[in-house]
């Protein structure tokens, strides 16, 4: 008997320590394989940590209801100062462990907004006085020091490098401590006014003390480069869903019709796949059926059709790790859905018009529910035509923050997509996202702009996509138009013990009206509760009319965008697309050459759908810095020394003759020849549009 218990006690101690092992072992191979293995999303986190941020937002914001408290210097604010071996080093983190980073964001230009000096990242850990990583920034981040895309990577890539945002989401576990520094030698000043601008976000993990963490090391870089390659390609390839769907629908669904897609047993959705018909307009479509779900008795999702898949209101194509949109049009998402007893998914027409799912297909797996299983929620809110710059206690810039969801009880947040229509042609995203975790006064997550919390910059309106963020669209950046960004966690999701308080700044750069529309993604115990709620009536509210790729056109007859044209071949300066309301471009835009020498050519290409003789105009801008150019049509001469200065900017139509039009391919050719002796010799060359008449 004796012997019986003896060996029964150490069997139960054994797999007590096991499990303890289990649980409270971290290290950079276990980070890379939760990072793609997404039921761990929707369990409660073993080991528990906390998720952190630190940014170069401004400091001055200190308080919400001060006037400080919308401080917009969000770059080149550091911990402090220190030396080390004679090297002067910002310090950009400093954290006790055990921890682990688990996403940095970057941005940058040289003081003045002259070239990057591209300086040194020192990570030092476990307070060792000499760095464990050590290399010029772009390097670690997306240029392959630490990992290649997509773990790191810089977006768009159709973006001038300067202007991305750089992203690293490798994981970085330390054990006792972890301190991030970065060293130039250009001149740096606080808020980046006249040195060096540097932004940064930060995500961190902190673990509690007793957990046992393997601190990063290149030796486990090299070490682990199988299981890294693997999963690389898994985050480039996407999640497939394969196999017979365990529910499916398609058909059509009459104004209040819905269909209702039921699931039992104890197991978990792994993916979703929709694709619509063209029958009623697949915009309307996509805000007028609505996805909602309920998991054993409980409705946790609600959302148009669109948004919860991270398009919005339009069809755009793009991949990242949980949802997406395929050239074929069909949506898909994989995140993981647990139930214990019963699930339903509802698709539900609650618009005015008849449209045709040509496929809606639910796919499960088995699920084993424990105590660390959590329910999938998605709540959508819109604000319609609300008016930026409105805040009459904000008179500097009128930003103001809109809350997003407010969550009460135990889980994780994993994401969110905005979908806004812009109605000037400015930025609207200027504002800073700002997370309450357990009800603290001031947010742990304090960021420093909206497209930075997406992984982009500058306010670039490049789609791209990525495993973890997404612009599937940006017409909508700088000009009257559609944009919609997305953000996902898997390392960098937010564990919540009592509550969740997500708000945005809305900060415009014009008086303007925009239609604003967040998703938000998250999981939670049963006994949750968020402020958001169905909004029938919003998503009912008349749609904006753009056109596919996302822009409202202004119809010049006859007309061809500088800005649409490709840019073929600059033999100096930079040639790229200008976006400014203020000097009456059609579009807003114009394609603007600067810097270019007398000799120099810059050559455009477009495409006609006609041939034929026609008359050729050209809306040129003309400014104090504008030089003397010769324009070429097709190879042939069209006018000359064609004088661009102007003591004041404005874009005047101008005929340049009468030419031969292919049908097809044409060719501009612009060749500075000077400047005027009042003008400033920066050599610039714009053009707004050509515009072609037929001759008489």
């Amino acid at each position: 008997m004796l012997k019986s218990m003896i060996k029964n006690f150490l069997l139960l101690s054994l797999i007590f320590l096991a499990g303890q092992a289990f649980s409270e072992d971290v290290k950079f191979s276990t980070l890379l394989e939760d990072m793609v293995n997404p039921d761990i999303t929707a369990q409660w986190p073993e080991p528990e940590y906390e998720c952190l941020q630190l940014s170069s937002r401004d400091p001055a914001s200190k308080q919400k209801g001060e006037p400080n408290w919308w401080a917009n210097n969000d770059r080149s604010h550091f911990l402090r100062i220190e030396t080390n071996y004679g090297r002067k080093e910002y310090v950009l983190m400093d954290a006790e462990g055990p921890g682990a980073i688990v996403r940095i964001w970057s941005t940058w230009h040289g003081p003045g907004g002259s070239e990057f000096s591209n300086g040194t990242l020192r990570f030092y850990f476990d307070n060792e006085s000499k760095p464990a990583i050590e290399a010029p920034i772009t390097e670690i981040l997306d240029k392959g020091y630490l990992a290649d895309a997509p773990l790191g990577n810089s977006v768009a890539k159709t973006t001038e490098y300067s202007k991305r945002g750089h992203n690293l989401y490798l994981p970085i576990p330390y054990s006792k401590a972890c301190k991030v520094t970065y060293q130039t030698n250009k001149f740096i000043d606080k808020g980046g006014k006249k040195g060096e601008a540097l932004y940064y976000i930060i995500n961190y993990r902190k673990y509690p003390e007793e957990t046992d963490v393997e601190t990063f090391s290149m030796k486990a870089l090299k070490d682990n480069s199988e299981l890294l390659d693997n999963v690389q390609s898994k985050l480039k390839n996407g999640i497939k869903i394969g196999g017979r769907p365990s529910a499916a629908f398609n058909g059509t669904l009459s104004p209040g019709q819905s269909a209702q897609l039921r699931l039992s047993g104890q197991r978990s959705i792994k993916g979703i796949k929709v694709r619509l018909g063209e029958s009623g307009g697949i915009s309307k479509a996509l805000r007028s059926i609505i996805i909602k779900a309920k998991f054993d008795g409980k409705q946790t999702v609600w959302s148009p059709l669109g948004d919860f898949f991270g398009t919005g209101y339009q069809l755009h194509p793009y991949q990242t790790f949980y949802t997406g949109v395929r050239k074929d049009g069909q949506m898909y998402c994989n995140w993981i859905m647990p139930f214990k007893q019963n699930a339903e998914v509802v698709v539900e027409n609650i618009g005015s018009d008849t449209f045709f799912v040509e496929k809606c297909e639910v796919y499960t797996k088995p699920w084993q529910w424990d105590e660390n299983s959590l329910y999938f929620h998605s709540g959508w809110k819109q604000w319609k035509d609300i008016k930026t710059r409105s805040n009459e206690d904000n008179p500097a810039n009128g930003a103001f923050d809109l809350n997003w969801v407010t969550i009460n009880g135990k889980g994780k947040y994993v994401g969110d997509a905005l979908t806004i229509f812009n109605n000037a042609p400015r930025w609207w995203g200027e504002g800073d996202e700002k997370i309450y975790i357990d009800g603290e006064d001031f947010p742990s997550h304090f960021g420093t702009g909206t497209e930075d919390y997406y992984g982009y910059a500058w306010c670039r309106p490049a789609a791209f996509s990525a495993p973890f963020h997404a612009q599937p669209c940006g017409a909508g950046n700088f000009q009257k138009g559609f944009t919609v960004n997305s953000r996902f966690r898997s390392l960098d999701a937010i564990p919540f013990s009592k509550s969740l308080k997500f708000d945005m700044e809305l900060w415009h750069w014009a008086e303007t009206t925009v239609d604003y529309a967040p998703v938000m993604f998250w999981y939670a115990k049963k006994d949750s509760s968020s402020n958001l709620g169905p909004q029938p009536e919003e998503a009912l509210k008349p749609l904006p009319d753009i056109s596919e790729d996302g822009r409202v056109h202004i119809d010049i007859e006859g007309a061809i965008e500088g800005e649409d044209m490709q840019i073929a071949r600059c033999e100096g300066g930079r040639a790229f697309v200008q976006n400014n309301p203020q000097f009456g471009w059609s579009e807003d835009a114009q394609v603007w050459w600067q810097n270019g020498e007398p000799g120099q050519k810059l050559v455009l290409k477009f495409e006609s759908s006609k041939s034929g003789e026609f008359k050729v105009y050209a809306n040129l801008t003309k400014a104090r810095d504008y030089g003397i150019v010769n324009i070429c049509l097709n190879g042939e001469l069209m006018k000359e020394n064609i004088d661009l200065f102007n003591p004041k900017v404005k874009a005047r139509e101008t005929l340049l003759g009468k030419a031969e039009i292919r049908k097809g391919e044409n060719e501009i050719e612009v060749q500075i020849k000077g400047a005027n002796q009042k003008a400033v010799k920066r050599h610039m060359f714009g053009l707004d549009y050509i515009k072609l008449m037929p001759a008489e």
